[in-house]
């Protein structure tokens, strides 16, 4: 065995030296403009390495967290996963948050035959053998929200509102596909796309109430990332738009990018998420509890926490079911595990690397937690969306076809990773 110098010891308030065989690489920005999201995602893996440590490890073996810091740049994300991989030889990859960084560390990972879990919600449109997408694909949390805005709220008309980047971009073509599909003529939806950081929604706030001058019903539904929510629900209520007049849905926004700010521009407002700190389970409070118990009472849980949560168990269960921490064997292994949510459901992990998931509506609360008023059983993840014509003739199928780009009407594989 080695010995090992973990990267950031001191700001992760982990051992500076440790001696181990089974490595965890945590590949999460810790300075940057992501930094708000993603620290909370260090400090969940460091949270589950220590129980797991304290059952005993695995394998015999203590598992010791390597902490690197991408630092919200998308090229140092590439650099930092090479870093995790040929120095510190970890076994396993757990990181990201962006699709464009997600997008940086493939290539390497699938070189050097490394293993990612990638927590957050995405775009979908891709498939590779070295990553467990284990946040929700556009089919378990995008098009069930749009199906609540059109079957419950009524909306007709729709502004796709969000940040220009892929996951943004990909999301709102599914969108505006499928609302077209859905008989929303294309007049009646509107996509803006504005840069990391916008702060004048002047303008766009007043096209988007311009949509309701016929007296139809307008909901947007936004793929706005970071800092940038908090200027567009400030000029939505400056305005005079209330959640009821303009429902906004939100992909991006959960209890992290809520804890510690002004909510009462954004009360009633929705958001889709896979899970929500507000779910009233055993397993939840189980959760809660030791999250705040170790980090402080003030400290919120969210989404891709749970992504980790699942994710990591399983983990550890192929691990154990290989006698080993070799990527293919594991891989192999990890195909139909289940663990339990936090929820009350099960997830289930699928031969194309999503999992299955409930759809969970929430609405924003003063206190900046969510009331959950819609909740599905668990959903399927799909790797490639049935709503855009090159996209639905695809599967993907690790387990028996050994494809992530299976063409259904030629039965060939496609080479290429993603048409994205």
């Amino acid at each position: 065995m080695k010995k090992l110098l973990i990267a950031s010891a001191l700001m992760c308030g982990v051992a500076t030296q440790a001696v181990a065989d089974i490595k965890v690489g945590i590949l999460h920005s810790l300075s940057g403009t992501m930094a708000i999201s993603e620290t909370t995602l260090k400090d969940t893996m460091l949270m589950l390495i220590d129980q797991q440590n304290a059952k005993g490890g695995i394998l015999g073996e203590k598992i010791v967290p390597v902490v690197v810091d991408p630092a919200s740049n998308w090229p140092l994300f590439a650099e930092k996963a090479r870093e995790l991989l040929t120095v510190h030889k970890v076994d396993v990859l757990f990181g990201n948050w962006t699709s464009v960084s997600r997008k940086s560390v493939l290539p390497v990972v699938e070189e050097l035959n490394g293993l990612l879990f990638y927590p957050v919600q995405y775009e979908g449109e891709e498939s590779s053998k070295n990553v467990f997408y284990t946040g929700a694909a556009p089919n378990q949390q995008a098009v069930p929200a749009t199906d609540y805005f059109l079957e419950e709220l009524g909306v007709e008309k729709f502004a796709l509102l969000g940040t220009d980047y892929v996951y943004p971009r990909t999301t709102n073509k599914i969108l505006e596909q499928y609302l077209k599909d859905k008989g929303i003529a294309a007049s009646d939806i509107f996509v803006n796309y504005t840069p990391f950081g916008h702060a004048d929604w002047s303008k766009i706030v007043a096209d988007v109430v311009a949509l309701g001058a016929e007296g139809k019903k307008v909901g947007v539904i936004s793929t706005i990332n970071g800092d940038a929510n908090v200027g567009f629900y400030k000029e939505l209520a400056a305005a005079g738009v209330s959640a009821d007049d303009i429902p906004v849905v939100a992909f991006s926004v959960g209890e992290e990018e809520l804890s510690g700010l002004d909510t009462s521009n954004l009360v009633g407002h929705l958001a889709a998420w896979n899970y929500f700190q507000s779910a009233e389970t055993p397993a939840n409070a189980k959760f809660i509890k030791t999250w705040k118990a170790k980090m402080g009472d003030k400290r919120v849980t969210n989404d891709p926490m749970e992504a980790h949560y699942i994710g990591f168990n399983m983990w550890i269960e192929a691990v154990t079911k290989a006698g080993t921490t070799d990527v293919d064997k594991v891989r192999e292994n990890m195909y139909g595990l289940t663990f339990p949510n936090l929820t009350g459901g099960i997830a289930t992990m699928l031969p194309n690397h999503h999992l299955s998931k409930p759809v969970l509506i929430g609405e924003i609360k003063a206190d900046g937690q969510f009331d959950i008023i819609s909740k599905t059983a668990e959903v399927p993840g799909d790797a490639w969306t049935n709503f855009l014509p090159e996209s639905k003739v695809l599967i993907s199928d690790w387990k028996d076809l050994k494809c992530g780009m299976y063409n259904k009407e030629t039965a060939s594989c496609v080479q290429l990773k993603s048409i994205y």
